[in-house]
């Protein structure tokens, strides 16, 4: 649950657990200061570790290369989506980063994962046992948002990075996917 105004309370949260009470943690954070909110950030973006307890949309932390940035998780809170920011309207930076287990499942809703550009994804679950990865945008105007390995956002401007962040469980719907958390190492 979360607080909104009258105008938007048909909105979801675009990242919901179906198997995680016990097998994902929503491990306690704080939004980078230097984070500077140039892209809105909905609930399942996938976020990186920064300074300390600090994290920050993945492919935003200093590295030698961004497309390699190790994910820490996803946020749980709207940070500027859908015209919501819970972190400032609590007046509070902490925010929940969920890492998911093995078992773990979550149903993600657009925007979450990008379902206009970021690759087919109905025809990414090749139907043989073998997993399909979820990747992120590392930069762009998706950046932190879910993609297919790749993918290539909005106007070409948005990069997939080479991490993966998680594993394509099913396709729901153009508007609704559920993943996975990784297994072993990939």
């Amino acid at each position: 649950m979360f607080r909104t105004n009258l105008a938007t309370n048909y909105l979801k949260r675009t990242f919901r657990p179906l198997y995680g009470w016990t097998q994902a943690t929503p491990k306690s954070g704080y939004l980078d200061p230097a984070w500077a909110r140039t892209v809105a950030i909905y609930p399942g973006f996938v976020l990186t570790k920064t300074v300390g307890n600090n994290y920050t949309l993945i492919g935003s932390a200093p590295t030698t290369t961004d497309t390699d940035q190790q994910p820490a998780g996803f946020v749980g809170q709207f940070i500027g989506g859908a015209g919501i920011d819970e972190l400032l309207e609590s007046g509070v930076n902490a925010l929940a980063v969920w890492v998911l287990g093995p078992d773990a499942e979550f149903e993600v809703l657009a925007p979450a994962f990008d379902s206009v550009t970021g690759g087919s994804w109905a025809t990414a679950d090749a139907g043989d046992g073998t997993d399909t990865l979820v990747y992120a945008y590392v930069a762009g105007p998706n950046q932190g948002q879910l993609c297919l390995f790749g993918a290539t956002g909005t106007g070409a401007a948005s990069t997939a990075g080479t991490v993966a962040v998680a594993r394509l469980v099913q396709v729901e719907s153009t508007n609704s996917i559920i993943i996975a958390g990784l297994r072993g190492t990939y």
